[in-house]
């Protein structure tokens, strides 16, 4: 088992820098125009010549109400029909690839995301799964991880039945918070009976696994009122808790611009918020997993920590770090083998090159043999605190200490403030080191560039 968390308000100060999250490497930011759609069918026929299992993501954009905080891609209206001709694109798209993978290649991960995918309606959400498994070999015996993300003012009983119909096992529920005037002020108002209700439906269909994201840093967010709603999510004692540092861009994402910079909390009651939490969960008999994510010792992704498995991809982290992801719909991102590709961002452009016979790829990028080597090395950290270089050199035929020299200064620094543990055979993340360990991958992080932080939020 790893070592427990330790909070050393010293190091936060000092290593709280902005930077990647490393859901991949090299990161979305370094995506360009020089990967295209041949691109994507030559890693879809590699992928079906070699029968990898395939992990699923599919987006939905469309949200009925805006929340100021949001910087997904969305497509905010109250015209449900507006899905109609989204959905007939999907399927196109699904359909296309579908001819470029094997039968044999069983989906062991599905995710919608969104959005909110469950803006369709009961009739869509069947056609889409039908749809899916016409062409895709989805499991039938409910052993996969198939996952949807839920809105609760968007759910009832007979929504959560539907989606165990279909084949759904897990739920993850956005929360934020349940202070009503941070509610009001990023223009979400949800009422705890309305969560509770979802989670109750969830539980009694046997849903196999809850998560619940909360959000701390944002506007009329105290330390104070932040505990009360940690305390009543505990009560819900979801498996998995996702909680995430607001990053406030106003420039890039306009519903933000909503968002009264005064009302925001200053670093140290962000902090003090992070700080709080992590002892309120940690006394609940959570697992601090990574990055944000905590979960019940008996989930899937502490037994994966556990067992050294954990693997991180676009999905977040994961137990399918195996299979290639195949991602569907407006800006959704593949990984396959060593290709990174995205298809459009721009709903209406994603639309017209389906509607075209064309797939949708817009930007992506082939992984060269020294990202591979680094992208080894984030996982390792990101993943487990702990790097063997032994491991790394049989894989990529390097000497690690000669091939990461111009680093070993860095490491050295870190290593003097107690981040990690260093030697010429591991470098270990220590337990007042693992909140900051975005900062030690940023390390191994060619493309980073000081002048390219700002695209980023920060570590804590």
């Amino acid at each position: 088992m790893l070592d427990a968390l330790r909070w050393d308000s010293d190091l936060v100060r000092r290593y709280d820098l902005a930077g990647p999250r490393y859901t991949s490497y090299p990161t979305a930011a370094q995506f360009g125009g020089q990967v295209g759609t041949f691109d994507l069918l030559h890693a879809l026929r590699e992928s079906r010549k070699a029968l990898r299992p395939l992990s699923l993501y599919v987006h939905v954009p469309f949200c009925a109400n805006i929340c100021y905080y949001c910087a997904c891609n969305k497509v905010i209206t109250k015209d449900r029909g507006r899905a109609h001709t989204y959905l007939q694109r999907l399927e196109q798209e699904i359909q296309l690839i579908g001819c470029h993978l094997a039968p044999a290649q069983r989906v062991e991960q599905l995710h919608l995301g969104g959005g909110t995918p469950t803006f369709l309606n009961h009739d869509e959400l069947r056609q889409l799964m039908a749809k899916l498994r016409q062409h895709l070999n989805l499991l039938d015996d409910d052993s996969g991880d198939y996952g949807i993300e839920i809105d609760p003012r968007e759910a009832d009983w007979s929504t959560m039945g539907l989606l165990r119909e279909l084949g759904f096992n897990r739920v993850s529920i956005g929360v934020q918070d349940l202070d009503p005037a941070v509610q009001r002020a990023v223009n979400r108002l949800q009422g705890l009976d309305e969560t509770r209700a979802v989670i109750e439906a969830a539980r009694t269909l046997q849903f196999r696994s809850i998560n619940i994201d909360l959000i701390y840093g944002l506007p009329k967010q105290t330390p104070e009122n932040f505990a009360r709603t940690v305390e009543e999510v505990i009560s819900l004692q979801p498996d998995r808790l996702s909680v995430f540092n607001y990053a406030h861009l106003p420039e890039r994402f306009m519903p933000q611009r909503r968002i009264n910079s005064q009302d925001l909390p200053n670093s140290m009651q962000k902090l003090a918020m992070l700080q709080g939490t992590i002892e309120q969960l940690t006394a609940a008999g959570y697992r601090y997993i990574g990055m944000d994510h905590f979960a019940l010792p008996d989930d899937e992704l502490a037994i994966a920590q556990e067992e050294t498995t954990l693997q991180r991809n676009f999905q977040g982290y994961t137990t399918h770090g195996h299979c290639d992801l195949i991602g569907l719909g407006v800006s959704a991102i593949s990984q396959i083998g060593d290709l990174y590709c995205q298809n459009s961002s721009d709903l209406n452009h994603y639309q017209n090159t389906l509607a075209d016979g064309q797939l949708a790829t817009a930007r992506g990028l082939l992984c060269t043999p020294d990202d591979r080597l680094r992208r080894a090395v984030i996982q390792q950290l990101i993943c487990h605190c702990h790097l063997a270089f032994a491991e790394i050199e049989r894989r990529f035929n390097i000497e690690f200490c000669e091939y990461f020299a111009s680093l070993w200064p860095q490491l050295q620094a870190m290593a003097e403030d107690g981040l990690i543990e260093l030697d010429r055979s591991h470098i270990s993340v220590l337990p007042a080191g693992r909140l900051l360990v975005r900062s030690v991958c940023m390390v191994f992080d060619a493309y980073l560039e000081q002048h390219t932080r700002q695209r980023f939020s920060r570590v804590i």
